[in-house]
């Protein structure tokens, strides 16, 4: 993530355009976050200041998160000294992440006072201070005592001191000449990492650009490179991205946001473009908290699928060793026929009996073991014993084997659903789905919230034709059997886990386009979407069967053609109307 000094410069500037802003409301919805409701002309705005040192920022934001039933003491603290406070002036030191909110506030006594708050957003240091107009500190988001910092305290009633001032070269003052003497005075020799130690201002990815535009790699290097050249492409690139910034972010799997930055991200690839600098950050944290949220929430179900799997992968090893193990058993029978043919040759006690071979084309003489606790007859029905015992283990076990690595193969659909699972819903129909098949235990002692059912994702190709997606096994079943007509299509990436798509034609003709489009999302909702050239199966529903006592999304299929395509979420966004809008909120 790129939030540094100068992208909240670009974030202060939007809410600098807020028209006379008052306080009206203020929300700390945990612990390391406060918002801020404002009341301006065109209507109202809320500020997202979060001093976590995680993911510090600020920003302003359309989210409304869950407020706790009684608010912390410093949002009590807020009210009490801002409400109603209007904003008269917004500062930011020198390329630092630090910000000041001047609020022309009234008091007790209904005099006017202006007061301050603080917004410090550098990593481990983050804080938030509330200042009184002798710059005072009336009280702080985390306290800092004599024992904790020499240098800097934290604690009401102190005056309030500044950071310390960043003793690095702005960007925007320098020209072509400044960026030569940068690079030729002494220092580390991968540009990106020059450029952070002597530029203010700018995060680690955002010098990777510059050294990207300038020196064609993210590691470039200073030694043997053309310094004038070098020092002109520098300061041209800086011209322009901090003349005119741009809201920019990359995707990564699943859709999740990768990073984040005023200006193209072109060392990963593709990225795309934001309206506003704000807006990029509103969305951007709201599907990572969204994504990790989920992810806390399937944790549970997603150990004990990851337990099931692991149990039933060991069970399947010990189960293939003891198939293995009755490969010999033919050679049991032929002892048992040799013994049977030396009966007479036994002597009461003989533990061995040396015999020939006759299954050997030399006749070869070989000792046999024998038991001395048991007739010669009893140690020749032992052999045809152990023989008929293997020979019915053999046929469990491949019974036993094949049923364990489909119930394998299901469980880890299951986990693959849990992965891609974006909404509480889902999860929920996962785990009446595992309660179904007696994975899960059923709650009983536990009332659950009951959740409207899920319908399958919906899209629109570019031809006009309705495409569903499915999103778990349950509903891939009622999709495929159910919904969909039986002259419908219906494809699903090859020999993988993943969704039944289903394209709604009615028996008419499907277009080239609108069946290239239905198979990428159908290699893009796999198992394996991360790949490229993903084979897709292609079939009209009426060619697709359920098994006997099959699992949930499991199907047979023997009529189909095959086409190939690449999952990449950019052409199915761009070709299709997805439910999932994370791109066009953005």
């Amino acid at each position: 993530m790129a939030f540094d000094a100068t992208y909240l410069s670009l974030v202060l500037e939007e809410i600098r355009s807020l028209r006379e802003p008052r306080v009206e409301k203020i929300h700390q919805p945990s612990r390391d976050t406060l918002i801020m409701h404002f009341k301006h002309r065109e209507g109202r705005a809320k500020l997202l200041i979060a001093a976590n040192p995680a993911a510090p920022r600020l920003h302003l934001t359309a989210t409304n998160p869950e407020n706790p039933a009684e608010p912390p003491m410093f949002c009590m603290l807020l009210r009490k000294h801002l409400s109603g406070g209007r904003l008269i002036s917004i500062t930011q030191p020198p390329m630092e992440r630090a910000v000041t909110f001047t609020f022309d506030c009234i008091d007790e006594m209904g005099d006017r006072v202006e007061k301050k708050l603080v917004a410090e957003l550098m990593g481990r240091t983050c804080n938030l201070y509330l200042l009184s107009p002798e710059n005072r500190i009336i009280d702080c988001l985390r306290r800092i005592g004599f024992d904790e910092s020499v240098k800097r305290q934290a604690l009401p009633g102190l005056y309030y001191e500044s950071p310390e001032k960043i003793e690095k070269k702005d960007p925007r003052l320098l020209s072509e000449e400044d960026y030569v003497n940068l690079l030729t005075e002494p220092g580390e020799d991968i540009l990106a990492q020059r450029l952070m130690d002597k530029l203010g201002g700018l995060s680690p990815l955002v010098c990777r650009e510059a050294a990207l535009f300038a020196g064609e790699d993210v590691d470039a290097r200073v030694s043997g490179a053309d310094i004038p050249t070098l020092a002109g492409k520098l300061a041209l690139w800086f011209q322009e991205q901090l003349g005119h910034p741009t809201p920019c972010y990359t995707l990564g799997k699943d859709n999740i946001p990768k990073q984040y930055a005023f200006c193209p991200i072109r060392q990963y690839g593709a990225y795309q473009q934001a309206e506003g600098f704000s807006q990029l950050m509103d969305v951007f944290y709201a599907v990572r908290d969204r994504s990790d949220a989920m992810r806390q929430k399937g944790q549970g179900l997603r150990k004990t699928v990851q337990n099931l799997c692991s149990r039933l992968k060991r069970k399947l090893a010990i189960q293939e060793k003891e198939l293995t193990q009755t490969a010999d058993r033919e050679r049991l029978r032929q002892l048992g026929d040799i013994v049977t043919a030396n009966l007479h040759r036994i002597q009461k006690g003989q533990t061995t009996l040396d015999a020939e071979d006759f299954y050997d084309e030399n006749m070869a003489v070989i000792s046999i073991p024998i038991s001395p606790i048991l007739s010669p007859q009893q140690n020749a029905a032992k052999f045809y014993k152990d023989y008929t015992r293997m020979k019915n283990a053999e046929k469990e076990l491949t019974k036993q084997i094949a049923l364990g690595q489909t119930e394998l193969a299901y469980l880890s659909s299951v986990m693959d659903e849990l992965n891609r699972a974006q909404a509480e819903q889902e999860l929920e129909e996962i785990r009446q789905e595992l309660q179904a098949g007696g994975y899960v235990r059923q709650d009983t002692g536990k009332k659950r919230i009951k959740h409207s059912k899920l319908p399958p994702m919906k899209f629109e190709s570019t031809n006009g034709f309705a495409i569903y997606v499915g999103r778990n096994n349950r509903q891939n079943d009622e999709l495929t059997f159910k919904s969909a007509r039986k002259d419908d299509i219906w494809l699903h990436a090859q020999k993988v886990h993943g969704s039944h798509v289903i394209i709604a034609c009615a028996g008419a003709a499907v277009p080239d386009d609108t069946i290239t489009q239905a198979a990428q999302l159908a290699a893009y909702y796999a198992e394996s979407s991360g790949g490229q050239n993903i084979a897709v199966d292609v079939t009209p529903v009426k060619q697709v069967k359920k098994p006997a006592n099959g699992k949930p999304g499991m199907v047979i299929y023997h009529t189909y053609r095959t086409v190939i395509v690449n999952p990449y979420p950019e052409i199915v966004v761009d070709a299709l109307n997805a439910e999932k809008k994370l791109e066009e909120n953005f």
